[in-house]
Parts: C-alpha cells; structure tokens; sequence
C-alpha cells in the first residue's frame, strides 16, 4: 500500500489524534497510524487541568466529550491515620480542581471528526519500522507492516506521537536522556462505593504516597508508589499486608477495596520515569508529547502537555507547510515554544515529589 500526504502521524493518542483533527480541518492531507489493532486501549493518564480544559475549549472538543461523559472533581483531600486534615477546593472563579475525562470519550469525538473529514485517513495495526529519506536525509515519510502488507506513506512532515518508548524518534536517531524519579506505581481501579463524591484522595502509606481518583463511570483510581525496582520482591509475598494498609489509610473503601482486590493480578505496574529529547526536530520531522518528553504521574501533566503540543504544532506545521520550508530550523519554532514550559513542569514535578511527605509535617 502505497499513500501520499502533506503530514504523516505515528500515533492516535489524544495528542496525536487533536493535531490530526486540526490539520485536517485547515484543509491539510492528513494520515494516522497507529501500532495497536483497537485505538481505545486502556489509559490511565485521564485527568486534564486547566490547560487541557482551555485548549479543548479553544477547538470545540470539551462539550462533545461532555456529552459522551466526564466527571469534574470538586476538592482534594489530605488524609492522615484515616483521618481528613486539610481540604482544597477551586480558587475562585473555578468549579474543580481537575475533570476525569475517559480516554475513549475524548479519542471518541476526536475519532468522528477525523472520520468526517476527507483529508484525514486513520488506519489501526500499523507497525513502523522505517523512516522514508531523500537524498539531502530529509525525511519524507514512513514505512512499515499493515498485516501481511508493507505500507509506505510519503508525506512532507512526519510527526512521531507514539509515546515514550517511541519507535520513530529512535529510528530518527535523537538521543534522550532518561529521569529516574526513585519509585514506580501500582495502579488499580475498583468500584466506589454508594454516596462516594467526586473528589481526589492524598495520604501516606507504608512511607509512600497513595492517591485516590474519582473517575466517571463509578469507580476509584488507586495509584500507589512503591520504591522503584521493587515489584518482583513485593509479588513474592501475599497481597494482604498492602490491602490492609490501603484500608487503614481509607477505611470508608474497606468492602469494596476487600472485595475487588484480591491478587497481584488486580495491579497494574507502571515503571515510573521522565525523559528530555536531545531535540525535538530533523529535517521533515518532528516529535511530540511522550515521544518528546516523557512526564511521570505527578500532578497529571502529561495528558495536558500533549494537548499543549498539538495545538502550538498545529500552527506551525500549516504555516511551514504554506511556506514550502519544512527544515529542523524552521520545525523547531515548536520546540521554542513549549520545551521551557514543559521542562519547568517537569522539575516542577521532582519538586512535588520531594516536598509531598510536608503536607503531613513530616
């Protein structure tokens, strides 16, 4: 299979899928490809702030996501020994401190206006495995396996937005270094139990942090740090000692933590680590979101910083576009913009973690 486009994206994620939309809509050919067979795979980073909140506004995304459901948290409560010691609530002029928004509702709407658009093709199950080149090394598309077919798509930008183990910025050469942030994260999400509000949870547990997300839909997030590498020893022993721990700090998810967490099985481990992209940019190339800079879980940045990513590149690639200059020079208007920022969120992320136990005096 062979197609043409004036931009390739290697990956649906929001970040991806939002910069496809608003290409699209600008009147630019656009193609997706992304690895997994099914778009909606399971997502844990689903909690957009403020930033997220205005650039979903901006592009007439938040009232159709809305509509399909999302859920806006009122408070944040601190929690020691299981019980409440400090609240915060909107700053004035706000009505939540953050909005759950499901992956699949917000992939979704995105998915719809691609699908409406005829300059916009998707196609799911696609594995990259090269980078197309012209003689000047300037990169003029991708290639890659679609089943038993080799697809290629030659395109004047590629965009990489697939991730933080992505497979196009490392077949582009751009070097990354690696953040380790001391610990990794057992997710979990169980049922809430009847009359429970719509609210963000904090406390200490076993020395770690343990936080509760209310998500759309009647369920709980558990995110639950543990020291980093420690996994395989934990698994070792019976899950109960961390259940009982769970239930000591929030006695209120007694009978549904008891019930829905019964194994290892029912966590989910996220190795936990943030990464800076050498630089975002070659020639006909550019890399965004987690693929660009990879955030850890603190503070829910991540999902924002892609939206962020989109919406500025979205307006430097129709203009560069316009312009016939596709160069590393001319792309990297988009890095100037949004890596400071998004390196400042980043150290602002450490900082959260170092200080995180001082919410409790200790």
């Amino acid at each position: 299979m062979d197609l043409q486009s004036d931009v390739c994206i290697v990956g649906a994620g929001p970040g991806g899928a939002l910069l496809a939309v608003l290409l699209a809509e600008a009147g630019l050919s656009v193609v997706v490809l992304e690895r997994h067979s099914s778009v909606f795979k399971e997502f844990r980073g689903e909690l957009v702030n403020e930033d997220g909140e205005r650039i979903l506004n901006k592009h007439r995304v938040l009232e159709e996501v809305e509509r399909l459901g999302m859920l806006l948290l009122q408070r944040i409560e601190y929690m020691e020994d299981g019980q409440l010691i400090r609240t915060v609530v909107p700053g004035e002029g706000h009505v939540h401190v953050g909005i759950h928004m499901p992956q699949k509702h917000l992939l979704q709407v995105l998915f719809d206006r691609l699908e409406a658009n005829a300059n916009a093709k998707l196609i799911t199950g696609v594995t990259v495995t090269k980078l197309l080149r012209d003689e000047h090394d300037t990169v003029t598309g991708v290639s890659g396996r679609y089943g038993s077919e080799t697809i290629n798509v030659r395109s004047r930008v590629t965009v990489g937005a697939d991730g933080r183990y992505s497979t196009v910025r490392k077949l582009a050469g751009i070097p990354t270094d690696v953040l380790s942030h001391g610990y990794d994260l057992l997710w979990a999400r169980i049922p809430s139990p009847e009359g429970w509000e719509p609210i963000i949870r904090m406390t200490l547990a076993q020395d770690a942090q343990l936080a509760l997300f209310t998500q759309q839909g009647g369920y709980i997030q558990i995110g639950w740090s543990i020291p980093e590498g420690m996994y395989a020893e934990m698994k070792k022993k019976p899950i109960d000692d961390l259940i009982d721990s769970l239930v000591a700090a929030y006695p209120d998810l007694a009978t549904t933590a008891r019930a829905n967490l019964q194994s290892w099985n029912d966590f989910v481990l996220l190795k936990v680590h943030s990464s800076r992209a050498d630089s975002w940019v070659r020639d006909g190339f550019v890399i965004m979101g987690d693929a660009a800079h990879t955030m850890s879980p603190t503070g829910a940045f991540g999902l924002n910083c892609a939206l962020n990513d989109a919406d500025t590149l979205a307006n430097v690639l129709r203009v560069a576009l316009a312009e016939g200059n596709t160069s590393a020079s001319r792309l990297a208007e988009f890095e100037r913009t949004n890596r400071q920022p998004t390196e400042a969120l980043q150290d602002k992320q450490f900082e959260m973690e170092r200080s995180f136990s001082g919410q409790f005096g200790l």
